[in-house]
């Protein structure tokens, strides 16, 4: 082993190190950033649905019930 060797080989390792550190971080952040965004996204469709389900619950208690009749009372107005 050549002495070049002792300054090729710590070298490269620690460019190696560098780079998994600088990468790893912006891996993380955009982790990161992913889990809020799909979090903010959960909380909207929440609310979405309970928007929905609040107005609907109004249209259906502000509408008229509507009479309902029954088969036996169609069939003595039939004869």
């Amino acid at each position: 082993m050549t002495s070049g060797h002792f300054i090729y080989i710590p070298m490269i390792l620690a460019v190696g190190i560098v780079l998994g550190f600088i990468l790893g971080g912006r891996a993380a952040r955009d982790a990161l950033a992913a889990k809020a965004r799909r979090e903010e996204d959960r909380v909207a469709a929440k609310a979405a649905r309970a928007a929905a389900r609040a107005s609907a619950s109004a249209k259906d208690s502000a509408a008229p019930a509507a009479p309902v009749a029954s088969a036996s009372v169609d069939s003595k107005e039939k004869a």
